[in-house]
This record gives C-alpha cells, structure tokens and sequence, in this order.
C-alpha cells in the first residue's frame, strides 16, 4: 500500500474510535441532563453533521496540523531564547493555566470579530447553521473557519514558546470542551458557571440574535469583563440562521454546499446585514426567544451582564 492509502486507513480508524468513544461519554449525559428533552438521535442534517466529523478526521485535520506546524516554525525563528527558556521552566500546570487564559482572550475577541466582520461571518455563519445542537453539531464547522480560530487559540503559546506538550495538551482540552459546550445537556452547575463554561450558555451564543453574546470558550470571565455575558433562566427558542435576509445566498442544503457558498456569498448590503444595531429591533425569531419583560427590548451589540446567575429549570421541550 502507497503512504497516503496508509494514512488514509489510519485516518478512517481514527474517526471510528473517535466516533464510538464520543457517543459513548456524550450520549448517556444527553438523555440524563437534556436541554431540550425530546430531541432525537438522528434528528434533521444529522447526516450532514457526520459528513462535517468525516472531513475534519479524514482530512481537514491534518490540513490544519500541518499549518499550525508552519506558523509554530515561523513564531520559533524569532522568539528570544530567553523567553522560551523561561516558559519552559515553568510548572506545567502553570504554562497548562497561561496557556488557557492567554488563549481565551484571544479566540473571545477574535471571536466577536468573526461575529462583526462581514467577510469572517461567511464562514463562521457555516457554523451557526445547525439548527440542532447536540455534540455532533460541535463539527459543523468550515475549514477556513477552523484554521482562524485553531491560529488564535495557539498564538500565544507560539508567541511565547510553550513546549509541544502544553500545545498538545491544550489542544486536547478545548477540543473536548468544545464538544461539551454544544452537547444537548444542561446540567445544575449554579453560580459556578460564571466561572466556568457552560452548554447553556453557549445555547445561547447560537440564538438566532447574530449579537447574542458569550463569545468565550473555556469561561464566560470574559464575557463578563467586557459586558458580553447573557445567561437567561430558559433555552433559546430556536438556533441557526433564520431565513435569508434581502440580498443573502439561500441556505446551504448539505455539506459540500456549506463548504462553497462562503466564496459565492454576494457582498450584503446593510439591509441585508444581520447583525442588531442599538437601532434595530429583534426579529421575530429572537423576540420569541425573549422572555416576556425584555420583549420590546431594544438589543444592543454587546449586551450587559445579566446581574444573576442561570436558574434551575427543567428541560425544554424540542418543538
């Protein structure tokens, strides 16, 4: 067999384990702790999601490797040797910490960029397509997308030298977090979820409200500090993108055609922009997601802390 038959079977292997451990540890806690009870296994484009784990396994993975690999060299050529050693001589639970919340700041800004930057939006949007969130949904992502964010989650730890084992070790930690925080499961964590990360309120982060807020990953510190943090007692109404808005590409139907329709997304004009302004009103699928006393709200782009933490509930229903 060629070299690339090889690593394509070790490839497949790899997504099959990947696959069974995955179900394994996350479907158990979707039928104990779900957030929208009802909601079933193979629900609407749970093909389309395989097809997005299928290609991050088989072969946007090791694209993105390889160039992280490139920009790690690069960072390399020209970080002082000094500070290198320095970081190096750190606890690693210590570079694990710094390693973390260095690269937290960065995905949240980058975050809100993706979020505020039309051109970036094209591909993020791919990944607030899904209109059902369960762990498998956690793939939906493009691979440009991937690669922006997967490059600001590693840039500090190439910018200040960390050893290939925090690299591998913080790699490994946001991936299964990532999942966690998309699985259908709302478990009662109280007032620690405004320290820790939570899928409830990532939930919300993929309201139909492009500004929704909690653009955070590993803890919603951030969105706190910088008046991002949204944490109502209840699940959102709906997820996804709605419908198109004037001048937008319709809705991808499968997976290559979520893989195109970023390099053929027309340039929106500003009726066509979804982001909410300080003057624009909630469209209808957000204002229902609204409880009664903030509907009529106007949202702002940065919505404020809410001065109260999640509160007990009961799961939602799946309608």
């Amino acid at each position: 067999m060629t070299p690339a038959t090889i690593h394509l079977l070790e490839a497949m292997w790899g997504a099959c384990i990947s696959f069974l451990v995955l179900t394994f540890v996350f479907w158990p806690l979707e039928k104990l702790f779900p957030a929208r009870d009802g909601q079933a296994y193979f629900r609407p484009d749970w093909v389309t999601d395989l097809c997005f784990f299928l290609g991050h396994y088989l072969f946007w993975n090791s694209l993105m490797f390889s160039t992280l690999m490139v920009f790690k060299g690069w960072f390399d050529s020209f970080t002082p040797a000094l500070l290198r050693d320095a970081v190096h001589a750190l606890p690693f639970w210590l570079q694990m910490f710094l390693a973390l919340f260095l690269s937290d700041l960065c995905i949240y800004w980058g975050h809100r960029w993706q979020h505020n930057n039309e051109w970036l939006w094209r591909f993020h949007s791919v990944h607030h397509s899904s209109e059902h969130l369960d762990w498998l949904a956690a793939h939906r992502e493009h691979p440009m997308d991937s690669i922006f964010t997967m490059g600001l989650i590693n840039l500090p730890v190439f910018l200040l030298g960390f050893p290939i084992g925090a690299l591998a070790a913080v790699g490994a930690f946001r991936g299964m977090w990532a999942i966690y925080i998309h699985s259908n499961v709302r478990l009662p964590l109280g007032p620690l979820r405004v320290l820790i990360g939570a899928p409830e309120l990532h939930h919300w982060h993929h309201d139909r409200d492009r500004s929704a807020g909690n653009y955070a990953n590993i803890s919603p510190i951030m969105d706190v500090l910088f008046g991002t943090y949204r944490c109502p007692d209840h699940e959102p109404r709906a997820f996804g993108l709605g419908d198109p808005a004037p001048g937008e590409a319709p809705r991808p139907g499968h997976y290559l055609a979520h893989l195109v329709q970023p390099f053929s997304w027309p340039r929106l004009s500003p009726a066509g922009a979804t982001s909410a302004t300080p003057t624009q009103q909630p469209s209808p699928a957000t204002q229902t997601s609204l409880r009664p006393e903030e509907k009529g709200a106007v949202p702002t782009s940065a919505p404020a802390p809410s001065p109260s933490f999640c509160a007990p509930q009961a799961a939602v229903e799946t309608p």
